[in-house]
């Protein structure tokens, strides 16, 4: 089987976790077993998640978003017991990868949300803390505003609240996985047709509006899900692994 380390210094390196300044840790959270046969997938730690993985036989859970926020681990509540309880009960071992995973050109969320949504070419856009997260996509042949609308609710499997007051033709959008709202000053500022992200705030409709570009919130974790699942594909074609993504819905 694989050693749990090298899976993970794989990742990390794929992935150029140190050239991030996130959150919360990216790579291992939770030691478990010192080798890996099955990896669960999903996109947030969570209690549910541990215990369909559990059902699994999972080794490792990899997720997007993990366990520990801002900084070293503060007292933790009951929610959190549990949570490291099934981990320490199942021996299954936590990784997980934030904003190296929004980035990644290939295997990152934004990427894989622009192909699933046919743009012909994406960089990078929508810098934060010094490294782009986010993709600037491109439409050639461009899409009416309904289309755009229409691939963005067939790939996310949700119905997007958009404020479609842009071109009517969109061939250029920025999109920015999760809470990526406030980047639509960004987008803005670079004449993009649109912004294509996860959670809205009140503040974006009528920047949205005045500025002529259109907005499509499709959910922080609809349009998240996309690059850990490619992660464990991934891990499965290269090593070997067995690999269960573990779909946890949430309207949000």
């Amino acid at each position: 089987m694989l050693r749990t380390a090298d899976l993970l210094a794989d990742l990390d390196d794929l992935l150029q976790t140190s050239s991030f300044q996130d959150y919360g840790p990216n790579g291992l959270q939770v030691p478990g077993p010192d080798e890996v046969e099955t990896v669960v997938t999903g996109v947030s730690a969570n209690a549910e998640l541990f215990e369909r993985a559990a059902e699994a036989g999972a080794d490792l859970v990899l997720v997007h978003h993990g366990l520990f926020w801002g900084g070293a681990p503060q007292a933790l509540d009951r929610p959190a017991k549990r949570r490291l309880q099934l981990l320490f009960d199942h021996d299954m071992a936590l990784a997980a990868y934030h904003l190296p995973l929004d980035a990644h050109p290939e295997v990152g969320n934004n990427a894989l949300l622009a192909r699933a949504l046919g743009a012909e070419a994406w960089t990078p856009f929508a810098e934060h803390r010094g490294r782009p997260i986010g993709v600037a996509a491109t439409f050639a042949d461009g899409l009416a505003a309904p289309e755009l609308l229409a691939r963005v609710r067939a790939a996310t499997d949700r119905e997007p609240l958009a404020f479609l007051d842009g071109p009517q033709v969109v061939r250029s959008a920025g999109i920015v996985s999760g809470a990526g709202g406030d980047h639509l000053a960004d987008a803005i500022a670079l004449g993009l047709d649109a912004l294509i992200t996860g959670e809205p705030s009140e503040r974006h409709m009528a920047l949205a509006r005045e500025a002529g570009i259109h907005f499509l919130a499709a959910g922080h974790y609809a349009t998240e899900t996309f690059g850990v699942r490619a992660l464990g594909d991934r891990l499965a074609q290269r090593f070997g692994v067995q690999h269960v993504f573990i779909d946890v819905p949430n309207p949000i």
